[in-house]
């Protein structure tokens, strides 16, 4: 890597837990800690403590994970003061006096607006605001955050599409692929004990399960086809595990290491993306298209608009979103994944798209942007953004 962003420290604040699902934050920034200090700032933790305290701990990827603990009984007005003097304690404790912040979530600004960094790099991998229980002051935090960043990323071309008016250093990065480890599903695997004993044919999903995924839409292609296997892995949040449907052949499996995806992938004939028609997947752009993909299954998904464009619009994927077309796309993937131009199709298009190209972007952006003025003048220069937008300062 051929810049000069590893002698500066990175401070990311994310509303992630950075052992839930290891997805864009975890890829970017497990690259980043080969070459700096990358430190994890996460939401905070309630209880086990009586006192506002800070847990530190380093991930095999060399990120240090942030856990800011909370009494459970602090009162809500007190709680950003606290979170404010965990920052600066942080700060403090481990000397990063020359660092840059990147956030994935603008909530972090009520603690974090009075940093001086060498710069602020916002990586919008989603429309937050249109996710079930969004707080309500997310909005306009994101506006103050566009107004103070030197540097934003969007996670895919509609989001980019959706934003590009609202910042002059704006550029989209859709979902990449760590392709080595999801092509190991393409050689013969050892079935793992939950799903070694469920028929073929398999059509399988992993992933969070939440609003963005159609219960109703899975309910209705498992009742046409009983004799098809609908295998779900992955953790269910913010919605009641019981709307989900109950049939022979559905089989939740439960969260999977990111590590396991390829031993289940090895085992499916098909991958689905029935994701539901919704605020919260307008702009998604699902990291699971090219891991599926790169594991040589074909893929069945419903029309979002960052996988019909490209992966719809090239062929790599069948787009569906009625149960009776859902089922068809299933019966075409299948038998065009015997074809050999289809994966060399897919292999042509995946051989540009790497987590580590990715991030040789980003890095390379981040490094012009420090280059383009000094750090005083930068930080003079936000915190008038930052009154003008918000009167926050």
């Amino acid at each position: 890597m051929n810049t000069s962003c590893e002698t500066t420290d990175l401070l990311v604040f994310s509303h992630l837990r950075w052992d839930f699902v290891f997805q864009r934050p975890q890829h970017l920034l497990s690259r980043h800690a080969k070459y700096r200090r990358v430190f994890y700032f996460e939401e905070p933790v309630f209880g086990m403590t009586e006192l506002p305290r800070l847990h530190l701990r380093e991930t095999s990827e060399n990120v240090l994970v942030v856990i800011p603990y909370l009494p459970s009984n602090i009162e809500h007005s007190k709680m950003e003061a606290a979170l404010t003097d965990l920052v600066d304690e942080l700060i403090y404790e481990e000397e990063l006096i020359d660092y840059s912040l990147m956030y994935y979530t603008p909530m972090a600004l009520n603690f974090s607006r009075h940093l001086e960094p060498r710069s602020i790099i916002f990586d919008c991998m989603d429309e937050l605001s249109h996710f079930k229980e969004a707080p309500k002051t997310l909005v306009e935090l994101e506006e103050e955050l566009l107004g103070m960043a030197d540097l934003v990323f969007t996670g895919g071309h509609s989001l980019y599409e959706a934003k590009k008016h609202k910042h002059h250093n704006i550029h989209p990065f859709p979902s990449s692929i760590d392709f080595h480890h999801f092509s190991q599903a393409r050689t013969r695997l050892i079935e793992p004990d939950d799903q070694v004993n469920i028929p073929h044919p398999r059509i399988g999903f992993y992933g969070v399960i939440d609003e963005r995924f159609d219960h109703e839409l899975l309910m209705q292609i498992a009742d046409l086809k009983p004799e098809y296997q609908f295998i779900i892995a992955g953790p269910i949040v913010k919605i009641d595990p019981r709307i989900l449907p109950r049939r022979n052949n559905i089989h939740y499996l439960g969260k999977k290491d990111y590590h396991a995806l390829p031993l289940y992938l090895a085992g499916w004939d098909c991958a689905m993306m029935p994701f539901a028609h919704n605020d919260s997947t307008k702009f998604i752009s699902p990291t699971k298209t090219p891991e599926f993909l790169a594991a040589g299954k074909p893929v069945v998904s419903t029309s979002i608009k960052d996988v019909v464009n490209p992966y719809g619009n090239h062929h790599m994927v069948h787009i569906a979103d009625s149960p009776e077309d859902f089922i068809d796309g299933i019966d075409l993937a299948m038998e065009e994944r015997k074809l050999p131009e289809w994966i060399d199709r897919v292999d042509h298009y995946l051989r540009d798209h790497s987590w580590d190209k990715t991030f040789q972007k980003m890095a390379e952006l981040e490094l012009r942007c420090n280059h383009t003025q000094s750090k005083t003048e930068r930080f003079s220069e936000k915190r008038s953004i930052s009154v003008n937008v918000s009167g926050a300062v």
